[in-house]
């Protein structure tokens, strides 16, 4: 008579309690961790003046949403050239403002240097135009 044993089950080997680690792994890290980069010291953003109405005088800067520059309306070619525009300008008013009104889709590439050149030149207070957003 020959008996027929059950054959053994294969061990299955679970990795639930593998998986459970790597999830408290996760959200511990997750909790303890900055995401975010702080400065050392600290930062006060600057307030938006909505709905003041702009200094007058000084000069406007236009920036077309390809780079095209203006100042005061009249076409410039090229950065050299809104330099010697605002180096005569500061001559005959140390105490410039400048207004930046550069169009929504032009890039920052365009606009940042446009300001830090200024500053350099001397100019002290730069006014960036923006337009309202609807409330909410």
């Amino acid at each position: 008579m020959k008996l027929n044993r059950p054959s053994p089950a294969p061990h299955s080997e679970t990795i639930v309690a593998l998986i459970d680690v790597v999830f408290f792994l996760l959200v511990f890290f997750m909790l303890i961790g900055r995401m975010d980069a702080t400065a050392p010291f600290e930062v006060m953003p600057p307030l938006a003046e909505s709905g003041a109405d702009m200094p007058a005088g000084g000069a406007t800067l236009s920036i077309g949403a390809s780079g095209e520059l203006a100042l005061d309306g009249a076409p410039l070619p090229d950065t050299a050239a809104l330099d010697a525009a605002l180096a005569r300008r500061l001559a005959e008013d140390p105490d410039l403002r400048l207004r930046v009104n550069a169009h929504r889709e032009a890039e920052l590439r365009h606009v940042l240097p446009l300001v830090g050149a200024a500053e350099a030149m001397g100019v002290r207070d730069v006014v960036l135009v923006v337009t309202p957003g609807p409330p909410g």
